[in-house]
């Protein structure tokens, strides 16, 4: 394909001033045509491969803005397209004359289930800066009145860039020099310190932190450095001296000095979020908690953020009263920015002592960095074998539809369409605010193992690592990830595993990971931690880089044969930079649930299986894409199971493999889509069907791609 500047004008004529003018006013939220000053910033997309044809973009304050924009696209014929803040590799997001950019629908709440299980409706529940009915649960995180929204979205994303509070030690590991070493690419980590910690705690016991227990390295003068060069991520080798002593005391527990941030780096644009920051900027301070319940406590301690978003901390201990709760949230809220919030407002549980404790709730998600879209798209990770899928704990939607009507979406109104949205949603309607069930985590046991990758002793770590998850409770999750550095310097095998519970009860499942001997483990830093910085530990290690050019392949496997492990290496072996492949280990919870578009067969595979594939927006190479087709399409297709998680689907997806995402409940997806979507409005998504019912092919149903 011809190189095509990502600013280039659309093919289709310009929106006139008249029609500019009548978009304005139709909503209360920002409209930028292109052109103007804030239209590149509201359209760009994380894959930097992405032509957006788009005429104008509008930022919609609630669902009846959103209803607007769709009446005024149907009255004038213009094609719209949903943007909700995730990575959307394909370019969906961006691919209508009109983008709908949900980023200011950002309310949350949480809520305690009532005596007899229910919650409170999202129709019942005003938005931010409405008057009239009570919230159901803890105060809303308000924000200033009459600042811009593009201002104040960069201002809440400055800190969303950062994922090495995951892991202090694997970023140590990984960049041992620190910003300033070369190809270090993360930006700096603010310490705050505590003057005298001890006089404040004195009464409350000594808790483990992920500092207790040292992360171990059989290699004192680590020598492997994962950095990011010009080709994206990379690997190269870099005489380092050891790792910090594990044995430091954290200094992250209170704010009472905190040492200012460094502006951030060019470098910082080697992070997912990091798009959204148009600037080198101060970063904010940490938005305090507006729990009441945190705030009630007898120690300032337990209410500021800081401490409560700690990777440990006292309230992490506490017996949860409440199986679930439920959290209400808006379309433009990303999965970190939920998880923050989470972190920061803690629901009432029982103490160590008896007393009064609290315990964060956190819906099951993808790690870090996903927007809210999937919660209707899937959505596996670390809670997914306990709690199921993030589709699975989807109980209500404010779902606005193809012909502008707005419906609150339950197993009592609607149910066949809450069916189609756990799973299809984006191909059914706009979904404008989400109520989800969310679950104790008080702590988890978790962290990596880092090897380097050998293509002679990989498939007996890989094999070693599947025997050993086998049969694993619900409690754990697992993963073992390759990731490929440049020619003639080491990549990586990285294994992941989180257990939702303390070390006393994952221990077990870290020892017999770790009892491999085929290789040094250049880094074990598996320890308790929250949940929250969890949550950070995949973004961690990959690194993903924005306005790189990005292809996805994924796969549910039945089995993992030594067979396919042996070809899976060999192949990986010559993958280039850039290059991840994943395994985690599927299964437990995800069997449990019925009530949605995803097939029982897909629920039945033993491994999730993608190909994550990243390389410089100048760089050609045809491996990056054919690679991954290859393994995911021939070496995996003896034990794969009906098409992938629809959250990994990825740019030029054949129909074949959409159609496989639903198997045996895709008849049926078919007729509530001619029900709510007849005229096929939504057709800038996955769907790959035209009105008429016919198979469209990618090209024309996602934006163009500038190098493909």
């Amino acid at each position: 394909m011809e190189e095509v500047p990502l600013d280039t004008p659309s093919q289709k004529p310009s929106l006139s001033d008249v029609l500019y003018q009548d978009l304005r006013l139709a909503v209360r939220g920002e409209a930028h045509r292109r052109g103007d000053p804030s239209f590149l910033e509201y359209s760009q997309m994380f894959n930097g491969d992405v032509k957006v044809p788009a005429l104008a973009v509008v930022c919609p304050l609630d669902a009846q803005d959103v209803s607007q924009v769709i009446l005024f696209c149907t009255k004038h014929s213009f094609s719209a397209s949903i943007k909700a803040g995730g990575y959307g590799t394909a370019g969906w997001a961006v691919g209508g004359d009109i983008i709908i950019d949900l980023c200011n629908i950002n309310d949350i709440d949480i809520e305690s289930p009532a005596a007899d299980g229910s919650f409170t409706s999202i129709k019942d529940m005003p938005l931010v800066g409405s008057k009239g009915k009570v919230r159901a649960g803890l105060p809303l995180i308000d924000r200033p009145a009459g600042a811009s929204s593009a201002k104040r979205r960069r201002e809440e994303d400055e800190e969303l860039p950062t994922y090495d509070l995951a892991s202090e030690n694997v970023a140590n590991f990984l960049h041992p020099g620190g910003p300033s070493a070369p190809f270090a690419d993360r930006p700096p980590v603010t310490r705050r310190r505590l003057d005298d910690f001890s006089a404040l705690i004195t009464d409350i016991p000594q808790m483990p932190t992920d500092s207790a227990m040292p992360a171990t390295s059989s290699d004192p003068n680590i020598s492997t450095l994962l950095s990011f060069g010009p080709l994206g991520s990379s690997m190269a080798m870099v005489s380092s001296p050891s790792l910090a002593s594990p044995y430091t005391t954290r200094t992250d527990v209170v704010a009472t000095t905190v040492t200012p941030h460094s502006p951030v780096s060019d470098t910082m644009l080697s992070d997912p979020f990091s798009y959204l920051d148009d600037t080198p900027s101060i970063s904010a301070p940490p938005v305090a908690s507006t729990s009441r319940l945190a705030q009630s406590m007898p120690n300032a301690l337990f209410a500021t953020p800081s401490f409560l978003e700690s990777s440990t901390n006292i309230l992490t201990y506490a017996t949860p009263i409440y199986s679930h709760a439920f959290m209400t949230f808006g379309a433009g809220k990303r999965q970190k920015e939920i998880d923050k919030f989470s972190a920061a407002n803690p629901l009432e549980a029982v103490s160590l002592a008896g007393g009064r404790g609290a315990v964060p709730y956190h819906i099951p998600s993808a790690a870090h960095p996903v927007g809210s879209a999937i919660m209707i798209l899937g959505g596996f990770g670390f809670l997914g074998r306990l709690h199921g899928l993030s589709t699975d704990n989807l109980v209500e939607a404010e779902v606005v539809l193809a012909d502008g009507q707005i419906v609150t979406v339950s197993q009592n109104e609607h149910p066949d369409l809450l069916w189609a949205l756990r799973g299809a949603g984006p191909a059914f309607g706009v979904v404008t605010r989400y109520k989800a069930r969310a679950y104790p985590v008080p702590v988890v046991f978790a962290g990596n193992l880092i090897y380097r990758f050998h293509r002679a002793t990989a498939p007996s770590l890989i094999k070693h690592f599947r025997d050993c998850v086998k049969g694993a409770p619900r409690e754990l999750y697992a993963n073992v990830l390759l990731t490929a550095g440049p020619a003639g310097q080491d990549s990586l095998v990285v294994i992941q595993m989180c257990y939702v519970g303390p070390k006393v009860k994952g221990q077990e499942f870290l020892q017999a990971i770790s009892s491999w001997d085929g290789e040094r483990c250049l880094l074990n830093e598996v320890d308790e931690k929250s949940f929250l910085h969890q949550q950070d530990s995949v973004a961690q290690v990959l690194r993903g880089k924005v306005g790189n050019k990005w292809f996805i392949r994924s796969a549910l496997i039945s089995s993992l044969p030594d067979d396919i492990v042996n070809k899976t290496v060999l192949q990986f072996a010559d993958t280039p930079v850039g290059c991840t492949w994943l395994f985690e280990l599927a299964g437990g919870a995800l069997l449990d649930f019925e009530d949605n578009c995803i097939p029982k067969a897909q629920r039945q595979a033993s491994f999730n299986v993608a190909a994550l594939h990243q390389w410089d927006i100048d760089f050609e190479d045809p491996r990056c894409v054919h690679s991954a087709e290859e393994w995911i399409a021939e070496t995996l297709a003896p034990v794969t199971v009906g098409g992938p998680l629809p959250s990994f689907l990825g740019r030029q997806e054949p129909p074949g493999r959409v159609i496989a995402c639903y198997g045996e409940n895709w008849p049926r997806l078919c007729e509530v889509k001619k029900k709510y979507d007849p005229d096929n409005f939504f057709r800038n998504s996955f769907w790959p069907l035209n009105a008429g019912g016919d198979i469209v092919e990618p090209e024309e149903h996602e934006p163009q791609h500038i190098r493909f």
